[in-house]
């Protein structure tokens, strides 16, 4: 990793007698793009206005370009901050808008200008600077509030979920534009979000928090294939959990609906023959039948069968346990009858131990 830009060092904020963030450590690179994923009330909120200096840590400390921000206020921070509600000024005009924060910085006039025609062309709307924010999109208006908060040029940019107000095509468009932004700017940034697919889509590296810590740190690709704890196992991704029991820890051995299936090497280091364990298994490593290379299968019942367009969802009952599958839509095959006997297959090495 390059060196590092944004640190935060044990923090941790209490309310009260309730302590919301614990113990958060973090070091961020330049440029890089974290998310903080989470569901509501995890501290990822909290920890971001930390960051941004307007809530006051209990412990720790974060320090932003080497300099110690820990005690600093908002605008002594050289941040840009883009909230859920668009916050503009409704009797601005877009351009006004954007160049709000540069008339606070004493920036002169002719540099406002042509600073705010660069950021129209980066969020690419040009042409609409004399509109006001009621005669704009919801997507526009969130652009115009990314703009103004990097008209400054601000050396970290801070988004607490930016994107959730909008329609799901508004906000796939302009999370793939917000990308290409902080790619092309190439600004340190850290993205607050609850929606999986949004952190999994556009970070470098997803910070997973419940109950105020950090689950896990790790890129999208080791998040989802290798979660660390069942709570990351179960919030990021689809899950299915199998019932298992171990029978041989040494050669990982396990009983699952009766057959048996061995595991990678090492997966049930510090259990004992008879331990009942959890199983996890993604739906995309999962197909109907039998196929080559799959060394591994279950036999169950089509309990449920749901048309998504390009993919059919099934659910096949499996011992006490419900697995999901996807299989592609294929007009000229049927899909699965409920009630009907079937065989799953994957791969063993696909089945993570759940601690």
């Amino acid at each position: 990793m390059s060196e590092t830009f944004l640190s935060i060092q044990g923090v941790r904020k209490a309310f009260g007698a309730t302590t919301v963030v614990k113990d958060f450590i973090l070091d961020v690179a330049r440029g890089e793009f974290v998310s903080f994923l989470g569901p509501s009330g995890c501290g990822k909120t909290t920890m971001l206005r930390m960051v941004a200096g307007f809530e006051e840590p209990s412990a720790g400390s974060i320090m932003i370009g080497g300099r110690d921000v820990t005690n600093l206020k908002p605008n002594q921070r050289n941040i840009g901050m883009v909230f859920q509600a668009y916050a503009l000024f409704p009797n601005l005009t877009v351009a006004q808008n954007i160049a709000f924060g540069l008339k606070v910085a004493g920036v002169s006039r002719a540099e406002s200008d042509e600073r705010v025609r660069e950021m129209l062309a980066i969020i690419k709307l040009e042409g609409f600077e004399g509109r006001y924010p009621y005669q704009l999109s919801g997507g526009q208006q969130q652009r115009v509030a990314l703009a103004r908060a990097l008209a400054p040029r601000p050396k970290l940019l801070l988004l607490d979920e930016p994107l959730s107000a909008l329609d799901a095509k508004v906000r796939v468009s302009l999370r793939e534009e917000i990308r290409l932004i902080q790619k092309k700017l190439d600004i340190t940034t850290i993205f607050v979000t609850h929606d999986q697919e949004e952190a999994l889509s556009m970070s470098d590296r997803i910070v997973v928090m419940y109950d105020g810590r950090a689950e896990q740190v790790g890129t999208p690709f080791d998040i989802y294939n290798r979660p660390a704890t069942r709570f990351v196992a179960n919030f990021v991704g689809t899950l299915n959990v199998l019932d298992g029991t171990v029978k041989d820890p040494a050669r990982a051995v396990v009983h699952v609906d009766g057959r048996e299936i061995t595991l990678r090497n090492g997966a049930l280091n510090g259990t004992r023959a008879g331990d009942a364990l959890s199983l996890a298994l993604r739906p995309e490593a999962i197909v109907l039948g039998r196929q080559e290379g799959r060394d591994s299968s279950l036999v169950g019942e089509i309990a449920d069968v749901s048309f998504l367009g390009s993919v059919i969802r099934v659910k096949v009952g499996v011992g006490k346990s419900a697995v999901s599958l996807d299989t592609f839509n294929n007009p000229a095959s049927p899909p699965p009858v409920i009630g009907e006997k079937t065989e799953i297959s994957f791969s063993s090495g696909d089945l993570l131990v759940l601690h």
